[in-house]
């Protein structure tokens, strides 16, 4: 039977990481996120290749994976009410933050698999409120249960994963002479700005929760 090289080489990057962290006091302080993973291994806390994928496109799903999860955990059991509340009239809700990380795959679709220099005029139209948020995003992104910011999240980034599965680390390592800063920048650069981005909303998420009325999250 022939083996798939690229689950062989997660198989591989998995037991080696294992042995490396195995005992290490670190190993305690990763999350127990409640999220099952819709990869192959299962492996949530393992950041490597993905059956699928090509290596490398692999590890940045693998990453971007775990960033997902986290916000998921992070929203857990909040109600509408929660989704909605303001700290101030200058903040985002929950539920606006959530749809911005929606609008943000988005259009680095449209950046990257397209080749565009911002939304399709599509995607302007359905997307370009939770992209800019402001008042306007205060006043329209509001009034929806936890279900529809998390069906928005996983259509997006499934059709970001579809597309991962047509390249490789060529695609990956293609540069763009102008982008951020108007430096070179390539697709792993760009791609790896959405997982990071979505960290930093992440935090807000956390801080926002820890505020809600009556709340007494130790989500940290």
């Amino acid at each position: 039977m022939k083996t798939n090289s690229t689950a062989l080489h997660r198989r591989t990057f998995i037991q080696q990481t294992a042995l490396t962290i195995a005992g290490a006091s670190s190993l305690s302080a990763l999350p127990m996120l409640g999220y099952a993973s819709p990869y192959a291994d299962d492996n949530l806390n393992i950041i490597g290749p993905l059956e699928g994928y090509s290596p490398q496109i692999g590890i940045l799903v693998s990453m971007m994976a775990w960033n997902r999860a986290s916000v998921i955990n992070a929203v857990n059991g909040l109600t509408q009410q929660d989704l909605d509340f303001l700290i101030d009239d200058k903040s985002n809700t929950i539920g606006a933050l959530l749809l911005h990380l929606a609008a943000t795959d988005t259009v680095y679709q449209d950046l990257t698999f397209n080749n565009l220099k911002d939304f399709s005029d599509e995607n302007k139209k359905k997307w370009g409120v939770a992209m800019e948020l402001g008042d306007e995003g205060r006043k329209q992104i509001k009034g929806n249960n936890l279900d529809y910011y998390l069906n928005a999240l996983h259509e997006v980034r499934q059709k970001t994963l579809d597309e991962f599965k047509k390249r490789d680390h060529k695609w990956l390592a293609q540069v763009d002479p102008h982008f951020f800063n108007n430096q070179p920048t390539n697709n792993f650069c760009k791609w790896f700005h959405v997982c990071e981005h979505e960290s930093n909303h992440r935090g807000q998420i956390t801080v926002i929760r820890k505020r809600l009325p009556g709340s007494k999250s130790k989500a940290e």
